[in-house]
């Protein structure tokens, strides 16, 4: 199985945000190998990234994987402290090369979103690039889980 995560560059600052995160992460876990796309450009993604670090310290079964959406040389500094932390068990670039570079975050979302099998977001408006995620991966037909309404108690 394959997460990936979707949510706004600024959230409330609160633990039970990545407490919802983790809780709904273990729900999914099962006997088989999950992979964890990570992005690594605001609140809701850092938060993910912690979660997710805390559940491998549990589970050896959960992968992680730092999606990339560039490759100049500023990414690439990041990319080597990155692998120095072991924070990642992975880092990819998609095929997005081609993309400009105003759009690569963009495009790089949408990668990460078409070959997740759920997404877990946290989307509080209908405007933005979170939720532009979450419009293709219901066009898609991804399963979404929506942080902010289950905290919301949607």
């Amino acid at each position: 199985m394959t997460i990936s995560f979707a949510g706004h560059a600024s959230i409330p600052s609160s633990p039970s945000i990545k407490e919802a995160v983790k809780e709904q992460i273990y729900c999914l876990l099962d006997s088989q190998h999950m992979i964890c796309y990570l992005g690594g450009y605001g609140d809701f993604d850092r938060v993910c990234a912690q979660a997710c670090r805390e559940l491998k310290q549990e589970r050896a079964d959960i992968e992680l994987v730092y999606v990339t959406p560039y490759m100049n040389l500023r990414e690439q500094k990041k990319l080597t402290k990155l692998q120095h932390c072991d924070h990642y068990d992975a880092i990819i670039y998609p095929p997005i090369e081609s993309t400009p570079p105003k759009f690569a975050i963009s495009k790089r979302n949408e990668w990460m979103v078409t070959n997740a099998d759920v997404i877990i977001a946290y989307v509080e408006h209908n405007f933005g690039g979170a939720y532009r995620s979450l419009q293709i991966a219901k066009r898609r037909k991804k399963k979404i889980i929506n942080i902010y309404d289950l905290l919301r108690g949607c």
